[in-house]
């Protein structure tokens, strides 16, 4: 018995150590630098740096740039999370129909922006997006709408950049919605259809609740993604028009690689780390609750 214990803890052992060094102690070292003023000169002398307790946190919350990016970070979240997998659910659930022709080819086409390097994305629709050159202007203009400066007006810059996330993305997730469409046993639809279901009754009883589980991974993985959202704003907007695209991570860069002040950095992600544990266990909680 001991030396089973003794063999258990020697396989542990290698993943123990990564997450202790690749992810407690790196969680322990920011919350430790947020709670100092370090900044580029305590990186030449560290000696330098000052404990400064909870001063970064009070400062940081009456910054009125923060609190317009955790505004936009949560605008995305809300409506783009939801929208990644309603669009996502809707692939899937075409896909996944015996009515589907080539449905192994359409998976591949759907999953290949998920692979596409995000820059060469970005450029794409950029032009996409062109108030003059944009074919999507251009399309509004045939049915007599004006055109919209998709990326330079602070009101259109953020819904511009969800559409992109959502396009982008809602491959992944897709594919694990597919995977449980599969798992839910033709006999249950059977039934329903005997029973005198409809398509939104069927939908509504037997598929949801059949693709619970996976709809939470899903929807908390989306919403993980979407809090650390970064390259689609940095690519695009570079944070602007008048910050309107500035996210809690972009904010973080700026204020830890941009003016090197370490401290505030870590402030940003200590409370960004806070913001999305507690919206996972809100997920979690209304999940529990819908059973």
């Amino acid at each position: 018995m001991g030396g089973e214990r003794h063999a258990g803890w020697g396989f542990a052992a290698p993943a123990l150590f990564l997450i202790v060094t690749c992810f407690f102690l790196p969680v322990a070292a920011g919350l430790l630098l947020s709670l100092t003023d370090f900044d580029i000169y305590a990186v030449a002398s560290p000696d330098t740096a000052r404990f400064v307790g909870l001063a970064n946190y009070g400062r940081l919350l009456a910054d009125p740039v923060f609190r317009q990016a955790l505004g936009n970070t949560l605008y995305f979240v809300v409506v783009g999370g939801p929208l990644s997998v309603a669009v996502s659910l809707a692939a899937a659930l075409l896909l996944a129909s015996k009515l589907a022709r080539f449905p192994t080819f359409y998976r591949s086409v759907y999953f290949a922006p998920v692979v596409t390097t995000l820059v060469a994305v970005a450029v794409v629709w950029r032009y996409l997006d062109h108030p003059r050159y944009g074919l999507l202007d251009q399309a509004l203009g045939a049915i007599g709408i004006r055109p919209i400066d998709w990326l330079g007006d602070p009101h259109w810059a953020m819904p511009a950049i969800i559409v992109l996330a959502v396009w982008k993305n809602f491959g992944y997730n897709m594919l694990i919605l597919i995977a449980g469409l599969q798992r839910i046993p033709d006999e249950l639809y059977e039934a329903a259809a005997l029973d005198g279901a409809g398509w939104w009754s069927r939908f509504r009883h037997v598929t949801l609740p059949g693709l619970g589980p996976m709809l939470l991974f899903v929807s908390v993985l989306t919403m993980l993604g979407n809090f650390q959202l970064f390259a689609e704003p940095y690519v695009m907007t570079q944070g602007g028009p008048l910050r309107s695209t500035t996210t809690l991570v972009m904010l973080m860069y700026e204020e830890g690689f941009r003016w090197w002040r370490m401290g505030h950095a870590a402030t940003i992600a200590c409370l960004l780390f806070v913001i999305m544990l507690a919206g996972t266990l809100l997920q979690l909680r209304l999940q529990r609750e819908a059973r």
